[in-house]
């Protein structure tokens, strides 16, 4: 599927605006920062290969629009939020030992772990600084402050679930609901935010403000679990990390949690069998895939993304908006019909 126009229209501002706030200081951390995006190559010259999708950015501009807003008013917070999201990735690669990211060598593997998790802070500070800039847009400060702690609830809600992801890689059982806690944290709460804030910075309509946060919460549990796929389905090349790493390391991704919970005999004690060996290999992994798909979890976890994007929908269909939200309903069909096909992670 074509990337839709909405990226486009909204890509040169903001990274415009996150160059702005990268060049505050010309301390050598920011071109670690700069490589991490996309923008230069590990010898510090232009690159442009392996850029990320701003998609959550994008996804509070169009929040913004949907509600009525000017989104050149919200490029701050857009702008905040693929901060935070960035500062998430560098800091996970850390505490997976993820050695690829977006087709390249991850920051820890290029700089070492200490300089990869000032990288991640310094993103995360970063963040934190282009909230009060809306108010140099216009933006009213009750708006600001709402926006801040909307971002500040979304930053410990992911680290929860960073914290859940970790702490059930340890586990040999992890219940849906469970998993749901940790994905509704880890991805859910920042696309969450996304939109809230987008609406936020132009409406006092709480009603369209909750139908907006709800939206983007189910559309990022969705995106996480189609990503759960690509990590056991995907061939290495579409993905730009290593095949099968997520079995590898452990990781009670709905697939995985499916089969262990909901396969029947023998293939359930099979899969249980290999997840607690002390060392699993790629021959394990590739076992624990062909088990996985034969117990109906790919299947099963379609289904999940499905009712997800329908409830994102039902949610965009109850905004009382002013304005439509076709913009919105683009990135969904782009994130979700698009990205199992392109194997893009993140």
């Amino acid at each position: 599927m074509k990337k839709p126009v909405v990226f486009d229209k909204y890509h040169a501002c903001i990274e415009a605006e996150l160059r702005a706030s990268l060049d505050a200081s010309s301390l050598p951390l920011y071109d670690m920062l700069r490589y991490h995006l996309g923008w230069l190559d590990v010898h510090g010259r232009p690159e442009t290969r392996h850029r990320g999708k701003l998609l959550r950015s994008t996804l509070c501009l169009s929040a913004n629009k949907a509600c009525g807003g000017d989104p050149g008013d919200a490029v701050p917070a857009a702008a905040a939020v693929e901060l935070v999201h960035n500062f998430s990735l560098i800091h996970d690669d850390v505490q997976d030992g993820s050695e690829y990211r977006r087709h390249q060598p991850a920051v820890w593997k290029v700089w070492g772990v200490a300089q990869a998790i000032t990288a991640g802070d310094t993103m995360y500070a970063l963040a934190h600084l282009e909230i009060p800039r809306l108010s140099c847009r216009g933006v009213a400060g009750s708006r600001v402050l709402a926006s801040a702690e909307a971002l500040g609830q979304a930053c410990r809600s992911l680290c929860e679930g960073q914290y859940l992801d970790v702490l059930y890689e340890r586990r040999s059982r992890v219940t849906m609901a469970e998993y749901m806690r940790m994905v509704s944290g880890k991805t859910g709460a920042l696309m969450g935010a996304a939109a809230r804030i987008g609406a936020l910075v132009a409406t006092e309509d709480q009603t369209l403000v909750e139908c907006l946060a709800s939206f983007g919460e189910h559309l990022g549990i969705a995106y996480q679990v189609l990503d759960d796929m690509i990590g056991i389905w995907e061939e290495v090349g579409r993905t730009g990390k290593s095949r099968y790493e997520d079995i590898l390391k452990r990781k009670k991704t709905l697939p995985v949690i499916y089969g262990l919970t909901q396969a029947a005999a023998p293939a359930s004690t099979e899969l249980a069998a290999v997840y607690s060996k002390d060392e699993m290999s790629l021959e394990d992994a590739e076992r624990v895939a062909e088990l996985l798909e034969r117990a109906g979890a790919r299947d099963h976890a379609s289904r999940v993304v499905e009712q997800h994007r329908k409830l994102a929908v039902q949610e965009l269909a109850a905004a009382p908006g002013p304005a439509g939200v076709d913009e919105l309903l683009e990135i969904v069909d782009f994130v979700l019909d698009s990205n199992l096909a392109a194997g893009s992670r993140q």
